[in-house]
């Protein structure tokens, strides 16, 4: 306006300088000077017309859904260097640099507003609610909150987050059931449930999340059968532990590596379990199986650690010649109801190195190839509480031997100077009726 403003009275006099010949002189020096304001006020109205090239601050609902996730926590759980005590609202969550931690944002190239893609909050015991809110942050590929003090029910607005690839909740104090409309995010690799109050039955339909690579709902209180879960080809870790889940092993994933059904009242045959060729670590413990271990289970060709312990099985199977292949190290088959003789053919799987047979039936000698397999390649070997009898192998007795054994509570002819049969032995009489029923 001020640059305007001289023109139009540079021009005015002009035009009365004009009409005195003796001041031409001065009227072509502020003719230049008209000139020059009329380039200066055109230039400016160029500018006031090309397009702005500075992105947009964040979506409005999604600056609202933060507050709102800030405002559901208790703030004396919102300790000093904590990421949430880093959020401050008088600066936009996507452009200020250094506050806001625990988020990613989008930054689209069309002009249209930031994003909310990810939230990460750090394990600072944070205490309050997941807000319904939380559904409104429609571009998030990620949801990790976990090692928190977050309760209540998770929100069924869950389901409004379509694209999220990893939900991990674990470590909290959520109660509740799973949220239904969980079966909406189709897109999900990732879904981690566990260590919270959850209960109710596992949702049928989560087999529709054919992206899931990895499921664990350990550690809550969820009951009924598990369900069919053959369709979810993709997963490669199922923990399914700590909880109250019953009926019998269903059909599981192919592709399966990682398994723990441990620490629930599953009963029945575990033959689901032995098409399973790709698993690493098998662990049933703690359940209500029964019948025969089959060599189809002992012999999976990838398992390097087998916890069938604390279950009701009664007979091992025997490997009728020696796996080289076997991956297996560690055994664990303590506290189920196995008797007859210990089983021989574990000396034909040629990496196992760990051996917990204790809390069962066994009942007759120990045999030799035990004492040979001790003196090389076997570091531990448990056999306390069962029926055993007679003398113990030479290399049990030479102590030359640097491994983890324990022979106590058993019928054996223990010299009390060897270490692994600290803590006594049963009298005679214990083992009699036992060896009446060896195989």
């Amino acid at each position: 306006m001020y640059k305007c403003a001289k023109c139009v009275i540079a021009k005015q006099t002009i035009e009365s300088l004009d009409r005195l010949p003796s001041l031409e002189p001065m009227a072509k020096q502020l003719r230049s000077l008209l000139s020059s304001c009329l380039l200066s006020v055109t230039v400016s109205i160029v500018l006031l017309h090309i397009p702005s090239r500075v992105h947009s601050l964040t979506l409005k609902s999604d600056v609202e859904a933060l507050q709102a996730l800030m405002q559901a926590v208790d703030p004396v759980s919102i300790v000093r260097y904590s990421y949430l005590h880093s959020w401050d609202f008088a600066f936009d969550p996507c452009e200020a640099a250094g506050l806001f931690q625990g988020i990613v944002c989008t930054f689209p190239t069309d002009n249209s507003a930031n994003r909310i893609m990810a939230i990460d909050l750090d394990p600072a015991g944070y205490d309050g609610f997941l807000t319904a809110s939380i559904g409104n942050l429609t571009e998030l590929t990620s949801l990790r909150i976990s090692k928190n003090n977050f309760r209540g029910p998770i929100p069924e607005t869950i389901a409004n987050l379509q694209k999220l690839t990893r939900l991990s909740l674990t470590q909290n104090l959520f109660t509740g059931r799973i949220p239904q409309g969980i079966i909406n995010l189709k897109h999900l690799q990732i879904l981690d449930l566990s260590q919270n109050h959850l209960s109710s039955k596992i949702p049928a339909d989560i087999t529709t999340l054919r992206s899931l690579e990895q499921l664990s709902l350990s550690n809550n209180a969820l009951s009924g059968r598990i369900p069919d879960l053959s369709a979810l080809w993709q997963l490669s870790t199922l923990d399914l532990s700590s909880n109250n889940l019953d009926g019998i092993v269903p059909n599981l994933p192919m592709n399966l590596r990682k398994l723990s059904l441990s620490h629930n009242v599953l009963s029945g045959h575990v033959s689901p379990v032995s098409v399973l060729q790709h698993l690493t670590v098998l662990d049933l413990s703690d359940n209500r199986f029964s019948g025969l271990i089959r060599q189809e289970i002992l012999t999976l060709p990838l398992v390097e650690r087998l916890n069938i312990s604390n279950n009701q099985f009664t007979e091992m199977e025997p490997l009728p010649y020696p796996r080289e292949g076997l991956q297996l190290r560690v055994l664990d088959a303590h506290a189920n109801r196995l008797h007859g003789h210990l089983p021989i053919s574990l000396v034909n799987i040629a990496n196992l190195s760990s051996i917990d047979l204790s809390h069962n039936h066994f009942s007759g000698r120990i045999p030799l190839e035990y004492g040979a397999k001790l003196g090389s390649s076997w570091k531990s070997l448990l056999l306390e509480d069962n029926f055993l009898i007679g003398n113990l192998p030479p290399q049990f007795i030479n102590g030359t031997v640097a491994v983890r054994a324990n022979l106590a509570h058993n019928c054996l002819r223990c010299p009390p100077n060897i270490r692994f049969c600290r803590g006594g032995q049963r009298a005679n009489s214990e083992c009699d009726g036992q060896q009446d029923h060896s195989t």
